[in-house]
């Protein structure tokens, strides 16, 4: 029996790799996208190790060289111009013509006669002329001939020009493969980098009035004023009546009380409706104009639930689980009871025309404009069906973007970011301690969780008081604020209640706000003297103005030793922008402490000495490198500071 000779050669680790290709790994439009493996070969050959890469679909690849960076380990660099999902794949062979002139250059250093030697390397020519076309072949009779003259043969073989015929022709048919391609999905930059800020529009209207879309598109020119990029809406449809939620979540309503956004559908209709006292689609076409013309995107709540007066209930009845009386199961998240919402059934007899009508009520809102929806609990959702929504969504639209609000359990959060999701909610808001901020800071934001899994670190939600806000003050509300912001690409603020420092709760041990937005039109004094207003603001200018937090790259944690006192630096190599940012734990009292800064983001000739600019004050000054101390107070519990080498000292 005739066996096929083994493959000399395997490919291993190859990056980015989301679970052996089950997922797409993620990456950015227009950015460069760093792509490895490891390929090793027995014995000592030269091997030629090639990356192809293509866009799905495409039926020919784009071919170029990885380069060896050492250890077995070969990278190339590929930046994709076109959204949508990309592929690539890596092949190796041996290289017989590299691996003759190697050991050529080594026998002429040592001083041997080369004559055996350079008859092999004309050997190897012959090989690409059985098969090249006739203008090079006569190139290659040429370039022969020289190589078997004992007078030039040598240089002739060490020619650049005979190095790269060779390339070009060589053949490939026996180079080992990877076993299939891998897959990365390309999104443009708001996917990675962004400012959100949650609004209610029914709190943006006249005092005591129910406020309007057009209300808000009034005012938008407040939250522009503070460098925000995207402004979430929490759901605009219309809400029921039957069960509607009074104020701080009461079972039993008043005659005036307004309901829960999340309380989805009435008489008025559904998803693909507005809620009447928000206004019109004209009045969300202005909202819409408003904020483009500010630079900023609109992003809609997916809630997918309905009110017991929801359409859907009459007309779809089979989409709802029911209860043994035959009545429709509220939700419920023991010990919570939300009986104004009808969770729908994914699992049931009807599921592909609920899943369909999803895919409608999506289709409906981009249509009018919308590239950023934030879903709501997706993680009580099938993990299928999202993989099915994601991906059929944007075979038509690659923009639209799809922020994951799942608190739950970090493997289930990091499911549904491999399924799709650009972005997702995090535990940012419960870790508080400095070891576990700066452990989680390096989770999320390094291989293999960074591959596929974007954070949105959000300081607060409707839902979501942390007990540190509610104890810790003005000082406080900055040092989470700061650490959001200028710790990842993209975060959020629940507003106005963030800015004007929110902070009671509904009861002692919960997270809920006292009179909460949820349940009641509020009446915000966004001109209030003790907003924190120019504070969010200098921070959005210092993620757009500094390139070390403009791009998406993991922090270094610095070494600090209060134990209080939390440390990290933001590098951009190509701009040498640098910044490092302390915060104070403990707000409330002053401390002080010396940063040992790393010394790699400054290379193998470390500076003496550091030109200092502190970007809250604007104050310049000169530190030594080995003895950075840094302050904070409770007026200034947050200090970013902006640092240069000064190779003069």
């Amino acid at each position: 029996m005739i066996m096929k000779p083994a493959h000399r050669i395997a490919i291993d680790r190859v990056y980015p790799d989301v679970d052996g290709g089950r997922f797409d790994a993620k990456c950015i439009v227009n950015r460069a996208t760093v792509i490895a493996a490891d390929i090793v070969c027995d014995g000592h050959d030269v091997l030629a190790c090639s990356l192809h890469i293509r866009r799905l679909h495409e039926t020919s690849w784009t071919t170029m060289p990885l380069t060896h960076v050492g250890n077995d380990r070969w990278e190339a660099e590929f930046t994709p111009d076109q959204l949508g999902v990309w592929e690539y794949t890596v092949s190796s062979g041996v290289d017989r013509f590299q691996t003759w002139l190697r050991d050529l250059k080594r026998y002429s250093h040592a001083g041997d006669r080369l004559c055996d030697e350079l008859a092999e390397g004309a050997q190897l020519i012959d090989t690409v002329l059985e098969t090249a076309p006739r203008q090079l072949a006569e190139q290659l009779r040429q370039i022969k001939s020289s190589i078997q003259r004992a007078t030039d043969g040598y240089a002739t073989a060490c020619s650049h020009q005979l190095s790269l015929l060779m390339a070009a022709h060589a053949d490939r048919s026996e180079d080992t493969w990877l076993e299939f391609p891998r897959r990365i999905r390309v999104e443009r930059k708001r996917a990675a980098f962004g400012a959100w800020y949650e609004a209610f529009p029914r709190s943006w209207g006249s005092p005591g009035v129910h406020g309007t879309l057009r209300d808000l598109a009034q005012s938008i020119d407040y939250i522009a004023s503070m460098g925000f990029d995207v402004l979430y809406l929490p759901p605009i449809h219309p809400i029921g009546h039957s069960f509607r939620k009074g104020r701080n979540n009461t079972a039993n309503a008043h005659p005036e009380d307004v309901g829960s956004p999340w309380g989805i559908g009435s008489s008025s209709g559904g998803h693909m409706q507005i809620h009447p006292e928000l206004g019109t689609f004209d009045d969300f076409q202005t909202l819409q104009h408003s904020v483009s013309e500010r630079g900023m995107e609109l992003a809609l709540d997916l809630a997918l639930q309905c009110s017991p007066d929801h359409p859907w209930v009459t007309e779809h009845p089979e989409w709802f689980r029911r209860r043994v009386d035959g009545t429709i199961r509220y939700a419920e998240n023991p010990p919570k009871k939300y009986q104004d919402i009808y969770p729908l059934d994914f699992e049931s007899a009807a599921w592909q025309e609920l899943w369909y009508a999803v895919r409608e009520i999506l289709e409906f809102w981009i249509t009018r404009g919308v590239r950023i929806f934030r879903v709501d609990n997706p993680h009580t959702k099938p993990f299928d069906f999202w993989e099915w929504l994601l991906d059929d969504v944007r075979q038509t639209h690659p923009d639209v973007l799809f922020l994951a609000e799942a608190f739950t359990r970090p493997k289930t959060m990091y499911r549904l970011a491999k399924l799709g999701f650009t972005q997702s909610y995090t535990y940012f808001t419960w870790r508080t301690e400095k070891q576990e901020l700066a452990e989680y800071l390096e989770e999320v934001t390094t291989p293999p969780v960074a591959d596929y899994f974007r954070p949105n670190f959000f300081t607060n939600t409707p839902d979501i008081l942390h007990e540190t806000l509610q104890r810790g003050g003005r000082p406080m509300f900055m040092v989470r604020l700061a650490l959001a912001a200028l710790s990842v690409g993209n975060w959020g603020i629940y507003g106005p209640a963030m800015e004007l420092q929110e902070a009671t709760p509904r009861e002692p041990g919960s997270e809920e706000y006292l009179n909460s937005e949820k349940y009641e039109i509020k009446q915000w004094d966004r001109e209030a003297p003790h907003t924190l207003a120019p504070f969010i603001t200098r921070l959005n200018e210092i993620r757009q103005s500094e390139a070390a937090v403009r791009e998406n790259r993991a922090p270094l944690i610095e070494i600090t030793e209060d134990p209080f006192l939390l440390a990290w630096s933001r590098y951009d190599p190509s701009t040498e922008n640098h910044l490092v940012v302390v915060v104070n734990l403990k707000p409330e009292q002053t401390r002080t402490d010396t940063v040992k800064l790393s010394v790699e983001p400054f290379g193998k000739n470390p500076p003496a000495a550091l030109v200092v600019t502190d970007l809250f004050t604007g104050e310049r000054s000169t530190r030594p490198l080995n003895d950075f101390q840094v302050t904070c107070t409770p007026a200034a519990p947050v200090v970013v500071l902006r640092l240069s080498p000064n190779f003069d000292e």
